[in-house]
């Protein structure tokens, strides 16, 4: 059986090939285990590679598939999952030093749920300190494999880095305030941030609870809508997850555009945004409107004052999630997470009920909002593709973050799914992304609508050579 040069192939196409016993899983995970042993070297994008348990669940899929069993789409297909998701036995750490050598005794439910679809799990992927910012001083972040000076997001910049050098064919972030979304972006992958509550938490590390959201990072919409379909659901554990029944998010895909109200704020999305940026929002608005989609002028709830508040606001969660650690541990954390957490101790009970009827009052205007269309579409980012130099003071300087959170981190506030997908390049050959985000609970649109995308530009087939 062939498996080389299958690094790149969508997840749905190497499901395919599997189900038809066209590539083996156990030939498949070898020569994936052998690419990250080569190719991560440089890229840094794994924090733990779980070799044994990736083999072992490869010839139990093997087993299953040549027995005519399947599992579903991800049976056999090697993944990898974001160090803050709890692995029993294995290191997880959460790009955190303090936690090095923690082994949970249990595996979170997203985890479970893709050993219970027949997923091979390949290894934790590196990410932030703590889901924040910044990765630690004293780890060697993920490197963009597209060109190493640029960003290659946060915070779940492993998880970009390994889905777009084919180290893994799907892989799993979380997002507080764009940590899907920047590195997909950053990467040219496409990341789905589920509706606030579609996915568990149970055993996922805590940034800020009501603002992190869990789900996957893929090449294509399908891929994502595949993944989401096997790891949302009620979760028994986890009592915000919501009990609502999970579509078959794959069933819409060949409907189409026609008629579908997709909405745009030009003002919104041209404020301090770079030409590169507008450009392809531009681009992509043409290609919707000769789907037949149904393109109108709408004008999105100002953001200024919750994406201001929303640093307080995380930071407020932020220390309450570390209190075990901190400031028991200070010198044990970095400078931006240290800072986030010290931001949160200052805060005042009566500022943190300003914030959450600022956030309650924008949260009901964005549902208003989407009476009138299905899906809103937005930059990635103000900067289509920054460097690591611009990137320097992330952490540290509350005006850079509070601009480069402008198109993210209002859609963590009110708890709307939003997909993120490559849109073109720069001229120096870096990806730009757009955003489609849609109502509570309607992550089956946007698939649908990214799918109908890509099949039209190829924007998402282009990959970095490494």
């Amino acid at each position: 059986m062939v498996v080389r040069n299958a690094h790149y192939g969508s997840l749905l196409d190497v499901a395919q090939r599997l189900r038809a016993k066209e590539i083996s899983p156990v030939e498949l995970t070898e020569y994936m285990l052998k690419r990250i042993s080569t190719k991560d070297k440089r890229l840094k994008s794994y924090a733990t590679v779980t070799a044994d348990l990736a083999m072992k669940q490869a010839k139990k899929a093997e087993k299953e598939i040549l027995g005519g069993r399947s599992r579903g789409p991800l049976h056999g297909v090697p993944i990898a999952v974001k160090d803050l998701c709890y692995t029993k036995g294995i290191n997880t750490a959460a790009g955190m030093t303090i936690h090095k050598g923690f082994r949970p005794k249990f595996d979170a439910t997203v985890v479970k749920r893709f050993a219970d679809a027949g997923a091979v799990l390949l290894g934790k992927l590196q990410m932030t300190e703590g889901a924040f910012a910044d990765h630690h001083p004293d780890i060697a972040p993920p490197v963009n494999p597209w060109h190493r000076d640029y960003w290659p997001g946060a915070s779940s910049s492993g998880s970009g880095v390994a889905t777009a050098a084919g180290l893994c064919f799907a892989s799993l972030g979380s997002d507080t305030g764009g940590s899907i979304r920047f590195p997909s972006a950053a990467n040219g992958v496409t990341g789905l941030k589920p509706t606030w509550g579609r996915v568990s938490r149970h055993g996922v590390f805590d940034l800020a609870p009501t603002l992190d959201h869990v789900g996957p990072m893929c090449r294509t919409a399908a891929d994502a809508g595949a993944v989401l379909g096997v790891i949302a659901g009620a979760d028994g554990n986890d009592p915000t997850a919501s009990s609502l029944p999970v579509p078959n998010y794959l069933a819409g895909l060949e409907r189409g555009l026609n008629g579908l109200r997709i909405g745009i704020d030009p003002t919104y999305n041209r404020r301090g945004v770079d030409d590169t940026m507008m450009a392809a929002v531009k681009s992509a608005l043409a290609v919707f409107r000769a789907m037949g989609a149904d393109v109108r002028e709408v004008t999105f709830p100002n953001t200024d004052g919750v994406v201001d508040e929303w640093t307080a606001h995380c930071g407020i969660e932020t220390a309450y999630a570390h209190r075990d650690t901190y400031p028991k541990h200070k010198d044990r954390y970095g400078p931006a997470l240290s800072g986030l957490i010290d931001l949160g101790h200052s805060l005042s009970a009566t500022d943190y009920q300003e914030i959450l009827l600022h956030r309650h009052d924008f949260c009901g205007n964005v549902r208003a909002l989407f009476d009138d269309i299905d899906v809103l579409v937005i930059p990635a980012q103000s900067a289509a593709s920054p460097t690591l130099q611009q990137m320097e003071t992330l952490g540290e300087d509350p005006g850079q973050l509070s601009s480069l959170l402008r198109f993210t981190a209002p859609t963590d506030l009110t708890g709307s799914p939003a997909l993120t997908m490559p849109a073109g390049f720069t001229k120096a050959g870096m990806p730009v992304a757009i955003q489609l985000v849609g109502r509570h609970f309607e992550e089956d649109i946007l698939v649908r609508a990214g799918h109908a995308y890509q099949r039209e530009t190829d924007w998402h087939l282009q990959h970095p050579a490494i």
